[in-house]
């Protein structure tokens, strides 16, 4: 089954493919984040890479008293 085949069974005719659509484009907001999200999401991320990095240190035996 080719193209032509598979449009004929969705009852499209040749001329339906060159047909323009009409699209309309609008424009996105701007996205605000809240002081306090924006402040929680970077403590997040600075206590997580601290604890991988003493992860990684105690599985290669680095980390000594």
């Amino acid at each position: 089954m080719n193209t032509t085949d598979i449009y004929e069974a969705e009852g499209r005719a040749d001329d339906d493919l060159h047909e323009a659509d009409i699209v309309e484009w609008y424009e996105t907001r701007p996205v605000t984040v809240p002081a306090a999200v924006a402040a929680g999401s970077i403590l997040a991320a600075f206590t997580l890479g601290a604890l991988t990095a003493v992860g990684v240190l105690f599985l290669t035996g680095r980390l000594d008293d």
